[in-house]
């Protein structure tokens, strides 16, 4: 699988994709967090990262990767994908294309958590609240 860049005219697909990893990893956020966090990503969050996705053999997204100076914002592939390597590929390309070396993983999200320790990374310090001041805890990791 290829990794590709991505363009605005991509947004409102990556934002599916955001949708469907949320829904089936970040149990403790709501519909009305969702709701509210859409707008936001496509106004906001999207603009301010080099964006890369990897494509299935329809042209359809099925996970991309955020990083905005040496961090990784954002990193979601769809449910029905996971376990099949994109995650790892994305990050990989991240790491030594993007020089990645920093990533901040919601708590609550064990698999998230685990799934980038494997990749090298550790715990550093945690903040009880996210960027937005919500009661989701961030644990800071690095390379």
């Amino acid at each position: 699988m290829m990794i590709e860049n991505v363009t605005s005219r991509d947004f409102a697909e990556l934002l599916v994709v955001w949708e469907d990893s949320v829904r089936a990893t970040h149990d403790f956020i709501t519909d009305a967090d969702i709701a509210e966090f859409k707008p936001m990503i496509m106004a906001h969050a999207f603009p301010a990262v080099t964006l890369r996705c990897i494509k299935g053999d329809n042209q359809k997204i099925l996970g991309f990767i955020g990083v905005a100076e040496n961090k990784i914002e954002m990193l979601f592939v769809l449910n029905k994908c996971r376990g099949q390597g994109i995650g790892k590929q994305l990050l990989n390309f991240a790491i030594n294309e993007l020089e990645a070396t920093k990533v901040d993983v919601n708590e609550q999200n064990p698999l998230a958590v685990e799934f980038y320790k494997h990749m090298g990374f550790e715990i550093t310090s945690r903040s009880p609240l996210d960027d937005m001041g919500k009661p989701f805890p961030i644990l800071h990791m690095s390379l």
